[in-house]
């Protein structure tokens, strides 16, 4: 079989994070991208240390000619792709949102993904038993108020995994798509709230047992490792307490 390589792109905290530590414990030797470095190198050391294999690659996945040449750095060498760099910006409503705030969080949920996948896509239909994972939100899948932005961001990101699905269904590659719903990781709600802690707090507040990083991670991790012709289309994952985007019950 010879060495599996998995990139993971927003692996410096939270989910992407995760998602390597899973990867790295079923055998596959890690690249771990994000913009920053000194995140991913201590990650790759303790994976390493753990008697693992990881590589630490800094890298903007909203820089075309970045990724281009991370692909050439691979060398070709691209079993697993993980897509799961993104955010979102700000909780206005569409009467007031900062268009600035729509650009960035499409630049980095759709174009980010569709940079790496173009790139990697070659490497995967070489490997001959590709996985394309697509790390989208419950926001791709039903609107909520404050949200227009990151929901419209992830939505284009559920079509690119959809319909990437049908135009490569003769190749050896899978597609799947992972969609959480409410996770409480270090720095989601805080880059959405731009670092104020009490806003973010609040998102959380009540709520027993939101998802951790570890969750989607162990999601994720089963999905990639089901047998080659098992394709996990579409998995939406929730804690208990979350019956929809606006409906949680929170305690007290």
């Amino acid at each position: 079989m010879g060495t599996r390589t998995a990139v993971v792109t927003g692996a410096s905290s939270g989910i992407g994070a995760a998602t390597a530590r899973r990867l790295a414990a079923e055998g596959y030797r890690v690249v771990l991208t994000a913009r920053r470095a000194d995140r991913i190198e201590e990650l790759a050391a303790e994976l390493n240390r753990s008697g693992g294999e990881a590589e630490a690659y800094p890298l903007d996945v909203t820089d075309r000619a970045a990724v281009d040449v991370f692909a050439e750095h691979l060398g070709g060498q691209c079993r697993v792709l993980v897509n799961n760099a993104g955010g979102a910006f700000g909780l206005d409503p569409v009467a007031s949102g900062d268009p600035a705030d729509w650009r960035a969080m499409y630049e980095v949920n759709v174009l980010g993904t569709l940079h790496l996948t173009q790139a990697l896509l070659p490497a995967l239909i070489a490997s001959g038993d590709g996985t394309v994972v697509v790390v989208t939100s419950t926001a791709g899948h039903a609107p909520y108020e404050g949200g227009a932005g990151y929901v419209a961001a992830k939505h284009a990101e559920h079509v690119l995994a959809r319909t990437l699905r049908l135009e490569i269904v003769a190749e050896p590659v899978r597609v799947i798509e992972i969609a959480p719903g409410m996770v409480h990781t270090e720095e989601f709600s805080l880059t959405r709230f731009r670092g104020d802690a009490e806003r973010a707090g609040k998102v959380y507040r009540g709520v027993a047992n939101p998802l951790t990083a570890e969750d989607v991670a162990d999601t994720i991790g089963w999905a990639v490792t089901r047998p080659s012709h098992v394709n996990v289309d579409l998995l939406v994952v929730r804690p208990r307490a979350q019956a929809s985007n606006e409906k949680v019950h929170r305690e007290g």
